[in-house]
This record gives C-alpha cells, structure tokens and sequence, in this order.
C-alpha cells in the first residue's frame, strides 16, 4: 500500500453490541476469545454452525460500552438475524450501524507512523475517539478506521490521506490468501478451521465452548486438517461455482467463490497438488497460491 492512500471498504457494515450481558453473550458464541479484546487490542473472530462449519467472519473492536462488529455488508443481516435468535434472555442490545459508521484501510507504515501506535496485530489506538486498529489477521493488510461517515473526509484530510480505488485493496487481499469478498459463498460448504482461521487468528484453542467447537477441535487435535481455503488465479477460460479442480483426472479442489477474486477449497496435503504446477477445470486453466503464512 502507498503510504498517503485509503480504501473507503464501503462493502462493510458496522454491527454494536452492547449491555450488561455483552462479553458473555459474544464469549458463548464467537471462535476467539471475547477477553482479548479491550481499549488497546482488538481481534478476529467468526461465528461458525454447531457442525463448526463457516457462517460469518468479522473484527471485533472495543468501543466505549459495547463491542464493534466489523463484518462483510451482505453478511450483516443474516447475522445480526443470527445474533438476536441466540439472544434469548440475555440483557443485550445489538443496531445495525451500518448507515452511521464506515470502515476504512490505509497502509501499515502510516499506523506506525501515529505516537502511541505498536507493531502488534490487533493493536487499536484511539484518533479523535474512533478507533484505529492494525488488522489482527495480516499487518499487509494495514489498518482500519472505524468511524462516523459524517467526520470521514474531514479526518482523512487531517491525515494526509487520498481515496485510492478499492479493487487495488481486494487484489492485495486476494494476493495475501484472505478472502476480501464474498463470503456467502463459503457458507456451510467447508469448516471454519479449514477457512485457516488458526492463523488468521481467528480462533482460540484454550477458550471454553462455543458453536462449532466440538468438531473444531476434534479436527486439530486429530491432525485431520487435510483441506484449505486457497486463493485461485485464472490462466485461461472462465470458472464456474462448485466445479471440481482437476490434476490430470484427479480431482484436488473444489471452487467455492467465481468471482473476480476467486477462492477454492484444496486438498493441500494431497501428493497430486504442486502450487507450481496449472490446474483445469471444464473451462479454466488455474494456478493455485499456497500463502506464505501457511506452513
């Protein structure tokens, strides 16, 4: 990222959870740990099926009283839907902010730039009360600015900051191996863990229970974490949404997301896949990226 550009990520929308029951109501829930958060630290987390399999994903961000959910905008009423049924008694209060509040990106060098600021994932530090954190799953991705639509311009201003165009954020996204986009796609189709939320840290192994748990650990404790989501880069032809990835006649993949920024489920452990190596589909010709935070 250019040090001076922003990314106004008009494709996210704000969820605020906030009452006296709020830690506890999102710690039964989420995959990472609610105590994480706190005025300095934010972090990634998801919210998967009892089966551990993927729903949503979205930042967590401690702000005044209650918590931010910083969540994909076609994802927000689905979930908020799926936050309220598990509300039942709870004393908690979830809004839709998402008409009030935006997301923004700019680059890692200016967050460290700020006087208080830490190379530390998750960090957040406060600009004028809205809160600035360098994102928890990858400090490529630089951080974000969470804040009223109404003092966004005035406040980028301020920071010397420039609207750049956003598929130049959803391409590093993309080439970093984190999906920046169409995440209904993945829902229920792969387990969140195989979505490599361990090292996106998005998810705690020493927290107590939470929906999906069971299998989620089950399948790291048992070394049967066999599958990953990788992103897909198009040689030739078009991909279409479901087909299988073929080495030869051998089936290693399946394609998840089609789109301009494509994401397939791998069989990464698999001795027919070599990333070096071109993969089809019926009417593709695909290289496949292993990320490099992927061991």
């Amino acid at each position: 990222m250019n040090i001076k550009n922003v990314y106004i990520l008009d494709d996210r929308a704000i969820l605020y959870i906030s009452g006296e029951d709020a830690k506890e109501f999102l710690q039964n829930l989420i995959s990472n740990d609610i105590n994480k958060v706190s005025d300095v630290n934010s972090c990634f987390s998801s919210l998967l099926t009892p089966q551990g399999k993927f729903l949503y994903e979205f930042i967590i961000v401690k702000h005044k009283s209650g918590y931010i959910l910083d969540c994909e905008k076609p994802q927000a009423d689905e979930l908020f839907k799926q936050l309220s049924l598990y509300k039942l008694r709870s004393k908690v209060e979830i809004l839709n902010l998402s008409n009030e509040f935006v997301v923004a990106s700019f680059s890692y060098e200016k967050f460290l730039a700020f006087d208080e600021a830490k190379d530390q994932l998750g960090y957040t530090i406060k600009y004028r009360e809205d809160p600035i954190l360098l994102d928890p799953r990858n400090k490529d991705l630089g951080a974000r600015l969470i804040i009223n639509l109404e003092k966004l311009y005035l406040s980028l201003k301020k920071l010397d900051l420039h609207d750049a165009n956003l598929k130049e954020y959803y391409s590093l996204s993309h080439s970093l191996g984190i999906v920046p986009k169409d995440l209904n796609k993945l829902q229920d189709k792969l387990f969140g863990i195989e979505c490599n939320f361990e090292e996106l840290n998005g998810i705690d192994f020493k927290k107590g229970c939470y929906v999906g748990q069971e299998n989620t650990a089950r399948i790291k404790l048992k070394n049967k974490l066999s599958k990953r989501l990788f992103p897909i880069n198009i040689i030739s032809g078009n991909l279409h949404e479901g087909e299988s990835i073929y080495n030869n006649e051998i089936e290693i993949g399946k394609v998840l997301i089609n789109s301009d920024y494509p994401f397939a489920l791998i069989k990464y452990l698999d001795k027919n896949f070599d990333q070096n190596n071109s993969f089809k589909t019926k009417d593709a010709i695909i290289n496949i990226k292993k990320p490099s935070w992927i061991i």
